[in-house]
Order: structure tokens, then sequence, then C-alpha cells
């Protein structure tokens, strides 16, 4: 898989204030993402973290367009998901931290991020595992007469898992309001998806649903905007789910531990030219930006979230007592077995 060419448009409509925002909310992905990676290596982190470097417009695109009341559930690398749903990246960091004050309290890491009052009903460690999750939300919703819907993001891994089969279908005998995202980077953790998924991919197995499904070059901010505007649009208006095909790539490993060997450096270089973050630079500056406006948002993003990293360091461990909290006490199985 090959990135799509970038070619250079002039945008004199450009709403650029909206697209500084976005700009700023993928640098918070990334400064986050790498200061994580930092906080690994120095032993901070509690079990693995998967990063999504270079995955970032992804995120903007599409979680930013949800409404609070929107649900939402991701995957195990889902820290840009979780921030563009409005998280707080300081509770997220101490979360992976394993400190008091995480979004579950330290329990649950990296793979089981949740934020109840954002919408975000949680990443999770099991691969397609979230999309028969979002299914039963969006049912719920359905039979509550609301006009909310679920985002539910998943990677090109997912659609060879039954999972994805039992979960599309659910959502398109029902029709429920589900948007499904596949987040393709080519990748199923270390083995290359094309080798082992047959056919077209994720979209197809989608329309052979007679599920509305869009390609998308997943590094195209303004495209993934659109696209999930006039899907969620649909939706709303009682027209079922619709699921969006969107090709990335991650420029880390599998892990923050994975050298990615298995990649040729041509391929990463060719992707590293396509750096979604540096497209939408591009085009703020086609748009009237300054490079010294650029460079002073990140400068602050990068200098802000350094901040929320230490203090995410600082911050003190969960008490001991409350080890056990959250934790369903079904009584000695051995009074209940016999």
């Amino acid at each position: 898989m090959t990135p799509a060419p970038a070619a250079p448009q002039r945008h004199s409509n450009l709403d650029r204030p909206h697209l500084l925002r976005l700009y700023e909310l993928m640098l918070r992905i990334r400064a986050f993402e790498e200061l994580a990676v930092e906080a690994q290596k120095e032993g901070y982190v509690l079990g693995a973290i998967h990063p999504s470097i270079g995955q970032e417009a992804v995120a903007a695109g599409v979680c930013a367009q949800l409404r609070r009341d929107d649900l939402m559930l991701s995957t195990h690398r889902g820290h840009g998901h979780t921030l563009a749903k409005g998280a707080d990246a300081l509770a997220m960091m101490r979360e992976l931290f394993g400190r008091e004050g995480g979004t579950c309290g330290g329990k649950g890491g990296s793979m089981h991020i949740a934020d109840f009052e954002v919408g975000m009903l949680g990443a999770n460690g099991v691969v397609s595992a979230n999309i028969p999750i979002a299914a039963g939300a969006a049912h719920a919703i359905k039979l509550r007469g609301e006009d909310r819907i679920v985002a539910c993001l998943f990677g090109d891994g997912a659609i060879n898992r039954g999972p994805f089969l039992e979960g599309l279908n659910w959502a398109k005998v029902f029709e429920l309001p589900v948007l499904f995202v596949c987040e393709d980077n080519g990748f199923a953790a270390t083995t290359r998806t094309s080798s082992m998924t047959a056919g077209p991919g994720a979209a197809a197995r989608a329309e052979a649903l007679d599920i509305p499904a869009e390609t998308l070059d997943g590094n195209d901010l303004l495209a993934l905007e659109s696209a999930t505007r006039d899907a969620i649009a649909a939706i709303r208006a009682g027209g079922g789910p619709r699921l969006l095909h969107c090709r990335t790539y991650r420029m880390t490993g599998h892990t923050a531990v994975d050298p990615a060997a298995y990649r040729p450096a041509e391929e990463v270089a060719q992707w590293r030219d396509a750096d979604p973050i540096a497209r939408v630079a591009a085009l703020l500056q086609d748009g009237g930006s300054g490079s010294d406006e650029l460079d002073a948002i990140a400068a602050k993003v990068r200098q802000d979230m350094e901040e929320i990293c230490q203090s995410a360091k600082d911050s003190p461990w969960p008490a001991e007592a409350r080890a056990f909290e959250d934790v369903q006490d079904m009584g000695d199985p051995r009074e209940r077995a016999y």
C-alpha cells in the first residue's frame, strides 16, 4: 500500500480558524503519543502502548465531528480518538502511568481507557471486540428514540474476525445509528494485512451487507471531515449504519518497543512524505498562516503536553484500599457450584 499523492490545491474559501483548531488537536495527539513512548522507556508506563503517530487525521477528521453526547468505542490504539472526543489529557496520562486521577483510576492502562463523561465507552485490547459493543449501544439509542449516534473505530486486522460480520450484520438488520470506521494502516500487528485478507477489503464487505461505504485517503483531513459529516447526517436522519474505510499508516511499530524491522525503509519514507500534520500545515500556509504562527502553536502544544506528562509522573499512586473497588463479589464458588 502506497500513500495517495498530495496534490497541491488552492483553498481560497478555507475556514482557517477551524482548521487551526484541528491542527492544534493533531499536534496534541502526536505530542501525547511521543511523550508516552518516552515515558515507557523511562519505566513510567505500565503495560504496552500502541502509538498512532502518523494516523492523527483520522482522529481529528472523524472523532472531532461527533457531539459530546454521541458515543464512541476505540481500539488498543486509541489515544488519539479519545483526545479528539474531548477526554482530559492529564487524566489519560495518569491512566497510562497507573496513577490516582486516571480515567479508570489507574486500573485500565492504555488499552482500556474510558471516559463516560465525553461518551468514550472504552478502548479495547481485544481486536474487533468493540464492534458488537457498538452495535449494542446503538440499539439502546434506537430503542430510546434518541438522535445520538455511535462511532466505532477499528483496524484493518479486525475485519477478519467474527465480531466484524456479526456487528455489522446486526447494525444493518436493525438499521442502527452506527458509524463504523476502519482505520487501515496496512498491518495487523506485525503482519501485512494484504497477505491475510481475501477480497477488496472493509468497504466491499460492508457493501455486501448493504451498508453504504466509502474508501478515503486517511491522511487527508478535509476529505475525512467532509465524508464524516455526510455520513453522520445520514445516520442521524435514520439512514442506518455507514462505514468509512480510511487508508493511513503508523510511523512507529505495532507497540512502542517494536522496531518494525519488517517494513522497508523506502515504504516508511514514502508515508513520511504524506504526513497528515505536514499536509494540514501546508493547507494553512496556503490559506494565509505564516510559518511563525504554526511554529508557535506547535511549541505551545509541546510545552503544555510536557507539563501534563510531568504532572502525571508526580501524581500519587492509588491507595491500596482501592485495589478491590469496582470488583464484583460473586461469593464463594464452592458454595454456588454444588
